[in-house]
């Protein structure tokens, strides 16, 4: 096997560099998206207390009158 020289060790280095710096670009994007649905859970989760909340407030004048009509 030959022997690696500089020039070669160099250009590797600078693919490595390279194919480093994608990886960082790709795991960002990956942490924004994960992030982004993270906040969106916690939103739905939100909305279905409030939709709860609101369907219990219309069924306490609903039962109110079914008790009343018995």
């Amino acid at each position: 096997m030959a022997d690696a020289d500089l020039n070669f060790l160099a250009r590797q280095m600078e693919r490595l560099i390279q194919d480093v710096g994608s990886l960082r670009d790709d795991m960002r994007v990956l942490t924004a998206i994960v992030m982004r649905l993270d906040n969106s859970q916690g939103a739905m989760l939100q909305e279905l207390r409030e939709t709860h909340s609101q369907i219990a407030r219309m069924n306490d004048p609903i039962h109110n009158l079914e008790l009343s009509a018995s």
